[in-house]
């Protein structure tokens, strides 16, 4: 069984320090360090520091676009409560708007340090499920991100604060948070041993890393049941993987079309 210890880590004299942002600074540093080291091996070992270098520029990018869209799809909490767009520290940040931003601030940072750009888009692939997997247990200490309510061994407790209103009564619920860290764990795993085995055209592991994390997020989406948003009876974040994917296919359709034409 699992249960969160709380969401607070420890004290700095009055000001409590949160997992969530401990959980979040772990995941960056480990996806970024992951990014640089592939870049240094498969790539160009003198241009990878520049994958640190671009570092804090990509993070706050992607801080800033995961805040975006979580208060976009949450509008109607956050337009009684307009001030709360700026507490992050406690959660409420979206993975489908970090990577957005995240490519926005990446290919302009490409051409400020002259390196290419779907090149970087596949070792950052790489670094960002790595990230995911651990930046996913945040949800842990937060209680969110859970599922249907289960008695199976691994099964998470979860506060009655936290507890959506038609399952008040249960305790345990589905960890989907740890599902989706273990599978973000297995996508990291296939996308480097592809990068390792197979010389393939430069942005194929970025769409194949698109299609695969939205594949998860769609099959875990059917288990949580504390979505922040439906449209028709389906999870938003659902809705945005279909197109993701729908996007990805075109996007891979596309460079191997322009390999064939190049052969």
């Amino acid at each position: 069984m699992f249960q969160s210890p709380g969401d607070i880590a420890f004290y700095i004299g009055s000001m409590p320090v949160y997992y969530y942002g401990l959980i979040l600074a772990i995941a960056a540093f480990t996806g970024f360090y992951a990014a640089y080291k592939l870049y240094a091996e498969f790539l160009n070992p003198d241009d990878a520091e520049k994958i640190l270098d671009m570092a804090p520029i990509l993070i706050l990018a992607g801080i800033f676009g995961a805040r975006l869209y979580y208060c976009i799809v949450n509008y109607s909490y956050y337009i009684i409560h307009p001030l709360e767009v700026f507490n992050i520290r406690q959660g409420g940040l979206s993975i489908h708007g970090m990577i957005l931003g995240g490519i926005i601030a990446l290919y302009f940072c490409v051409k400020h340090y002259k390196i290419d750009f779907l090149r970087t888009l596949d070792v950052m692939a790489c670094g960002t499920s790595l990230a995911q997997a651990i930046g996913r247990w945040g949800n842990f200490f937060n209680s969110e991100a859970f599922g249907m309510p289960t008695n199976l061994p691994w099964k998470l407790y979860i506060p009655i604060a936290h507890r959506p209103q038609e399952f008040i009564r249960h305790e345990y619920f589905h960890p989907t948070f740890l599902y989706e860290s273990i599978l973000d764990l297995a996508i990291f795993t296939i996308l480097y041993l592809i990068l390792r085995r197979h010389k393939i055209q430069k942005g194929i592991l970025f769409g194949i890393y698109l299609l695969l994390y939205s594949f998860v997020r769609i099959g875990v989406e059917y288990l949580r049941v504390d979505s922040i948003l439906y449209i028709s009876g389906i999870p938003v974040a659902q809705w945005v993987s279909i197109w993701i994917i729908i996007i990805a296919l075109f996007y891979l359709g596309f460079l191997l079309r322009n390999t064939e034409s190049s052969n």
